[in-house]
């Protein structure tokens, strides 16, 4: 199984093949997953190499061969699959379809406001957000946990996030931690690094290098029920 960045390279390569006849260069891979170095861009290629997903071609520069998507039915073969651009997102690409308008959306489980748990990956309910949340994009999480509870956010809540790689310190956001962890957290960059930030003083702020987190969305509303 790939992960989301294995999966949104994979996807970048093959399309660009597709559209030009030529794989991308190595600054063009790490600006398009915005990796803060090519390192990273290498330890995906090996990563993808070892499954059998890519192939880099000898004595050629800038020469990767896609074998196989995600899926795929014949090993070797790379199946067409639609151009558009691949954005990652906590949904899975199995998910149900988005509704045509703002009338529900879709409940992906539990988001970590404490120790980080397994990252979210598929949809488990839909529900209707507050007549002023507008989009059809948004998604929402039940929080678990008490580490934010500071800033009004408790254990059982539902939060409504607006899907987005970008952040601004300050921002309450889902936070993939190593592409396996999902957490909500307060965003500060400190330097070359990324803070996730809690809002209790139980928990102590986490430091990152910035190609260890990849924010999936921020938090624009909530909704809480009584019993």
């Amino acid at each position: 199984m790939l992960t989301a960045k294995q999966r949104e390279l994979l996807l970048f390569v093959h399309k660009r093949i597709e559209e030009t006849g030529v794989s991308p260069s190595f600054d063009e891979m790490k600006e398009a997953l915005d990796l803060a170095s090519k390192s990273g861009i290498h330890r995906l290629i090996t990563a993808l190499e070892e499954r059998g997903f890519l192939r880099r071609l000898p004595n050629r520069a800038r020469a990767l061969e896609v074998l196989k998507l995600p899926d795929a039915a014949v090993p070797g073969h790379a199946q067409r699959r639609p151009t558009t651009p691949f954005r990652p997102s906590i949904v899975s690409s199995d998910a149900a379809p988005r509704p045509a308008q703002n009338e529900s959306i879709p409940l992906l489980g539990r988001i970590a406001a404490g120790v980080p748990i397994e990252a979210i990956q598929h949809e488990v309910d839909r529900i209707v957000p507050p007549s002023d949340i507008e989009g059809r994009d948004h998604f929402a999480l039940e929080v678990k946990g008490d580490s934010m509870i500071e800033a009004g956010i408790l254990d059982g809540d539902i939060v409504i996030c607006n899907p987005g790689e970008t952040a601004v310190s300050g921002d309450i956001v889902v936070a993939l931690i190593d592409e396996e962890e999902a957490t909500l957290k307060r965003f500060r960059k400190k330097g070359g690094s990324i803070a996730l930030e809690a809002a209790n003083p139980k928990y102590e702020t986490r430091i990152f290098g910035p190609d260890r987190v990849r924010v999936q969305g921020k938090l624009v509303a909530l909704i809480r029920k009584y019993n």
